[in-house]
């Protein structure tokens, strides 16, 4: 009996410091930094590489002195950065990445905002993102108070948050805070974001691993919250949408399968009214602009353009 109780122990141990080992690993590999995440000119070299159309605006902006790197210290302490492209507007955007991303991959999107649609754009740089200090992602669930500290420092009379993958997660997160006083034109786009950390993490946990959400979700769930101060579950970018009062649109592929389509259903759902979607043929994951470019920037006007009702409930499928 005492060798059986031995033994049940001895795997039970084994299973234990499995668990946590592996809920370490997990946590480390998902809100890990990129290690070059400070290489502006890889970054640079890879944004005109994919949109040709970046390297004119980006040189002219230049010679105008119009690109200008912006850094702030958050509430928490923190040395963030972004860069400012100053129109000289009465618009502004602030455009958000994705995970393990720069603001310089998302130039392409800035171009649109300043040069077909004449805002300023403000392209933040995420906690543990780029040339932003912090030690480990966040995946949009603190960001969205650092993107609203952006937003309160250039505050216009119009003001539009659009972001992708990751930064679309933020978007949503971010608009069902309480908003800055003053503005009087507000607006959300968000491409191809999650319904929340746990919904994106467990599916790739699945994906990549082949592994069942219990118990490691659960494990890795409260390692976040001892080491960072946030769990999973509570990083909703679901039920924030619910307490939305603001214009959002809605867009994502078809064919993406990093973060599933089906998350952008619940999403546009959850959003009482004041909405637009665009689920993209044929695209991939943040592929929605690669693929439809004039489509992406005709959607982007005509939802800015548009003049949304209490009951408006203005939806487009591709």
């Amino acid at each position: 009996m005492k060798k059986i109780l031995w033994i049940l122990c001895a795997v039970v141990t084994l299973i234990i410091v499995t668990v946590i080992g592996d809920s370490f690993y997990m946590l480390d590999y998902s809100l890990a930094p990129d290690s070059n995440r400070t290489d502006r000119d890889s970054c640079f070299r890879q944004q005109f590489r994919e949109y040709p159309e970046s390297k004119e605006w980006v040189d002219s902006l230049q010679t105008k002195n119009a690109l200008r790197d912006t850094f702030v210290v958050m509430p928490s302490g923190e040395r963030h950065h972004a860069f400012f492209v100053n129109r000289g507007s009465k618009r502004t955007a602030i455009v958000v990445h994705g995970w393990r991303d720069c603001a310089i991959k998302y130039f392409w999107l800035a171009r649109i905002y300043e040069h077909e649609l004449g805002y300023n754009v403000i392209l933040p740089e995420l906690h543990g993102c780029g040339e932003s200090e912090g030690e480990a992602i966040q995946m949009g669930w603190k960001d969205r108070l650092d993107v609203k500290h952006w937003m309160e420092i250039f505050k216009s009379d119009t003001m539009v948050v659009h972001g992708v993958s990751m930064g679309a997660a933020t978007t949503m997160m971010l608009s069902g805070e309480e908003m800055p006083t003053d503005i009087k034109s507000l607006r959300f786009v968000e491409d191809c974001g999650y319904t929340s950390v746990w919904d994106e993490f467990s599916g790739q946990l699945k994906e990549q691993f082949g592994l069942p959400e219990f118990p490691l979700m659960y494990t890795t769930s409260l390692l976040c919250k001892l080491r960072y101060g946030w769990s999973f579950e509570e990083a909703s970018a679901l039920k924030q949408v619910k307490k939305c009062h603001y214009p959002m649109m809605f867009i994502h592929g078809n064919a993406d399968t990093f973060v599933p389509t089906w998350m952008v259903h619940p999403l546009y759902k959850a959003k009482n009214d004041k909405k637009g979607i665009w689920v993209v043929e044929g695209a991939g994951h943040a592929q929605s602009y690669r693929v439809h470019k004039k489509r992406y920037i005709a959607a982007l006007r005509l939802f800015h353009e548009s003049q949304f009702n209490q009951q408006d409930d203005s939806t487009e499928h591709d």
